[in-house]
């Protein structure tokens, strides 16, 4: 990652917002506006943004010390089959079920939810405790692709899907999608596959009804190189195993952290099977 990691006699460096991110406090962005707002120290002294910290060095968010600046343990990544009926943020005003409720507990880090789906949609979502691995999947300039499963009430026409594919304008701009196949349906009802590059809210049903056309289910079958397991049920969990974790990490370009020589709590209570949330 060009730019991001140096070497220093004492050993590695990383931009601080990338270490409290890879720390599991919050995507790179919330760090960025934490160390703006005064709330973090490096080595007593109140940092700034852009600072270069390493192991080395001691850095505390909110007076409480951070147990290592440098990103050396493995993230926690989960697979959550969302269901229908489920916000994918932390709080909400209407008081509805939230997909954070479900996650298992954790000490010293939080999930950061990889990209959302909306209340209505069901399918794909994924939680890290690695802000830079969420921001290396949803920032726009690494276009992943993620894979949905719509059903449709009505026929996409020839003209349609070929709108679909070359691009609608949208009141946020020019959206479109990189593939569009049928997987056939009854009755008034069709199933599609479409697959998109961004993330923007409810773009999926946004395209469609700028088409006339109604979607009655949606589901996210897929984000990057991680595809929802068919034996996955709904309200169901699956930890990633820590080498599916760094082949993941590899195959975004992110760095691996080494094996530990003995494997500690974050690598021996991994669920390997699906069970169900909380």
């Amino acid at each position: 990652m060009t730019g991001e990691r140096t070497a220093s006699p004492h050993g590695a460096t990383y931009k601080l917002q990338k270490a409290l991110a890879q720390a599991g406090l919050g995507s790179r962005r919330e760090m960025e506006q934490w160390i703006q707002a005064g709330r973090v120290t490096v080595n007593g002294v109140k940092a700034r943004l852009g600072a270069r910290v390493g192991a080395q060095d001691v850095v505390m968010v909110d007076g409480r010390i951070l147990r290592s600046a440098a990103p050396e343990r493995l993230p926690q990544v989960l697979i959550y089959h969302k269901p229908e009926g489920e916000i994918a943020s932390r709080d909400d005003p209407a008081g509805r079920p939230s997909v954070f409720d479900k996650l298992p507990r954790l000490r010293d880090a939080k999930w950061v939810a990889v990209g959302r789906l909306d209340f209505n949609s069901s399918g794909l979502l994924l939680f890290t405790t690695s802000g830079e691995l969420a921001n290396r999947m949803m920032h726009p300039s690494h276009e992943l692709d993620r894979e949905y499963a719509v059903r449709v009430r009505g026929r996409l026409t020839e003209e349609q899907g070929a709108r679909l594919l070359s691009g609608i304008r949208l009141e946020d701009g020019m959206a479109r999608c990189e593939s569009v196949s049928t997987e056939g349906g009854e009755g008034a009802n069709r199933w599609y596959r479409v697959v998109l590059r961004e993330g923007r809210n409810r773009i999926v049903r946004r395209l469609f009804d700028a088409l006339g056309l109604s979607i009655s289910r949606l589901m996210r079958v897929r984000f990057g190189p991680v595809v929802l397991p068919p034996r996955l049920r709904r309200g169901q969990i699956l930890e990633l195993a820590p080498a599916e974790v760094r082949q993941l990490l590899t195959t975004l370009g992110l760095p691996v952290p080494r094996p530990r020589a003995a494997r500690g709590p974050a690598e021996t209570h991994r669920h390997r099977r699906p069970y169900r949330a909380r």
